[in-house]
């Protein structure tokens, strides 16, 4: 059995009770997905798994055979960055750091949600087919990821650009 982690195929554990965490960080050498809580609590821990963010301390790698994950480094490179990882050093989106690669995946994943029309507890219109990026859908949408610096203010500011950046 295997999955696809940033774009390679990579076997599962023989132990069934390894945590898609410590099978990135402690088997494949991705240390980008922090743990934080270990308790699902933080999001420090966020990736994609077929584009849908999941806290991965909470998830079994065996659940996730056949699967693609995908990590803050398969999202961008050095030379190349994701456009929400450039917002966030332009926006000043985080300070320590720590939550960053979790806060990144998960907004990728939420700005898909958006664009699926996936409504939140504080959208409005359930039925449109359109879900506007305002600050307050942002805060609630993210509100599964925990900065302990206070930069969410910045984290905002940089989702936000990159929705309208996108949506130009």
């Amino acid at each position: 059995m295997s999955m696809t982690v940033n774009g390679v195929s990579v076997g599962l554990p023989d132990d069934p009770r390894v945590s898609l965490l410590d099978l990135l960080r402690d088997h494949l050498g991705l240390p980008g997905t922090k743990k934080g809580c270990d308790q699902g609590a933080c999001g420090a821990c966020t990736v994609l798994a077929d584009g849908e963010r999941i806290v991965s301390c909470l998830a079994l790698a065996v659940q996730y055979a056949g699967r693609s994950i995908t990590t803050i480094e398969g999202l961008g490179t050095p030379d190349a960055l994701h456009p929400l990882q450039r917002a966030f050093i332009e926006q000043d989106g985080f300070q320590c750091g720590y939550c960053t690669p979790g806060q990144i995946c998960s907004a990728v994943g939420m700005i898909e949600e958006l664009r699926r029309g996936v409504p939140s507890h504080v959208t409005a219109d359930l039925a449109a087919d359109r879900i506007a990026p305002t600050p307050e859908e942002l805060r609630e949408r993210m509100s599964g990821n925990l900065c302990r610096c206070g930069a969410h203010n910045g984290i905002i500011a940089a989702i936000a650009g990159t929705v309208a950046e996108a949506a130009a």
